[in-house]
């Protein structure tokens, strides 16, 4: 059991769990996947293919005969961690083949690395496999590893990441996704569909759905229609919405740009059909510090729209994430984002440093902030957002809700609320009489405690 918040950095993917299970002689790919769910997901698909190629999943360096790195190259943070997993990779390996976002930048890679086996992009699925069968060739049993195979899912089995789209259409100033994963492409509705209803009758419990931009989903394809089932369906959120609520899992939408139409979920949200809970990237409050990363600047209608979301949905469970020490950032400036924040009162919170990032345009903006002051904002920003959430989970205390079991040790079982997400959320635990529960049950329980972060709790009678 561990409390939270673990690591306030609020885009990690969940470690990945491996299954090693082996055949005598099999060859074994380990896979070290860093950065978003959206990476994890990417990691998942090559090890599914890799698997059904007849490779096994090695856990460790020391088991396997080759590595996959699958980078993130986000932040300055995220891209120093890829090139040490890189390294680290090398040392207990030799043998280590590189993807992901940092993938795009080659020379850098080979700069600090120059004996890693290959160098692929983001989702470039082929040439890893590619570069897999050159390393290490396949070596399968015809009467075991060729049969038709699951998925690989690096997350416990209860819940699943269901990524609808890859790329981005906006030109945010600080972000660099769009050069890395291109624009936006969304999957056809009725191959998501079949994905979730696959995963459901597979147990799992809870759908999260993501991408680099939720709301746009459809858009590029001009929410064209499929037929699913017995009647045709719309490439668009609602309309995915809705019918993922019929699988009966609980749904839970993240990176949600705050486009008009996001109100048109709030009813699936009242009908049950979706969790109350919206992960929407707000950045900042100020428009000329929106201006600035070239997003909508429009923070007092956005006021405005969560008091009638919330008018509609009272259980409705907002988190966010934030930039502090953009450049040109004033004190005026970042006060009217803590003023912002007070206002708003959102349920769970995440802020960022603001890095440059090589091939931003943000890099070239004036004014950049210095290093102690995005510290100073930062704490106080983190101490804004804890006690907003103190509050918030103290009234909790006494009502009786539903929660997802993530974990069981000898001191208590670790569960979500259907406010909170996996990694970046809080918790509620649940320390007497829990030895019967399993990962993935979802049970009534009565709040008895909170503190800044987590709930703790008893099963209701």
């Amino acid at each position: 059991m561990s409390l939270n918040p673990p690591d306030l950095r609020p885009d990690r993917a969940p470690a990945p769990r491996i299954d090693a299970t082996a055949r005598p002689g099999q060859p074994r790919v380990g896979m070290v996947s860093l950065g978003c769910p959206k990476a994890l997901v990417d990691s998942e698909r090559i090890l599914t293919r890799l698997r059904a190629e007849g490779y096994a999943i090695s856990p460790d360096y020391a088991g396997a005969d080759a590595v996959i790195v699958n980078t993130c190259g986000f932040l300055d943070s995220a891209r120093v961690e890829s090139l040490e997993a890189i390294g680290e990779a090398l040392a207990g390996n030799g043998r280590v083949i590189v993807t992901g976002c940092l993938g795009a930048e080659e020379a850098l890679i080979r700069g600090a690395h120059p004996t890693v086996l290959a160098v692929t992009g983001p989702h470039q699925y082929e040439a890893v496999l590619d570069a897999v069968h050159a390393a290490v060739p396949p070596s399968p049993d015809p009467f075991v590893d060729l049969l038709p195979a699951g998925a690989v899912h690096l997350t416990p089995r209860h819940y699943s990441y269901l990524k609808i789209s890859e790329g981005c259409n906006h030109k945010c100033k600080f972000c660099i996704i769009p050069d890395m994963r291109g624009r936006l492409v969304s999957r056809p509705v009725h191959a998501v569909l079949r994905e979730a209803e696959k995963l459901v009758a597979a147990g799992v419990r809870e759908l999260l759905v993501i991408s680099q931009d939720t709301s746009a989903y459809g858009v590029d394809r001009r929410h064209d229609s499929h037929p699913w089932q017995d009647r045709e369906v719309r490439t668009h959120l609602t309309d995915l919405s809705r019918e993922l609520g019929q699988f009966g899992a609980w749904v839970r939408l993240h990176y949600v740009y705050p486009y008009p139409h996001v109100r048109d979920l709030i009813p699936l949200m009242v009908e049950g059909l979706v969790l109350p809970y919206l992960d929407i990237p707000f950045q900042h409050s100020h428009p000329d510090v929106l201006r600035r990363m070239a997003r909508p600047a429009a923070s007092a209608k956005t006021l405005d729209e969560i008091a009638r979301w919330r008018a509609d949905c009272p259980d409705l469970t907002l988190r966010s994430t934030f930039i502090v020490g953009y450049p040109g950032e004033t004190d005026a400036e970042f006060e009217h984002l803590l003023d912002w924040l007070g206002e708003a009162r959102l349920d769970r919170v995440g802020c960022f440093r603001f890095e440059n990032v090589p091939g931003a345009r943000a890099n070239d903006l004036p004014d950049q902030v210095p290093e102690a002051v995005k510290e100073e904002r930062w704490q106080r920003f983190m101490e804004t957002a804890a006690a907003i959430s103190e509050e918030k989970l103290a009234a909790r205390v006494g009502s009786r809700i539903d929660v997802i079991v993530d974990e069981v040790d000898s001191e208590a079982a670790t569960c979500r609320t259907k406010g909170d997400a996996p990694e970046i959320d809080g918790h509620l635990y649940i320390d007497e009489g829990f030895e019967r529960l399993r990962p993935g049950d979802i049970v009534s329980v009565t709040v008895e405690e909170s503190d800044a972060y987590d709930l703790w709790g008893s099963l209701a009678t």
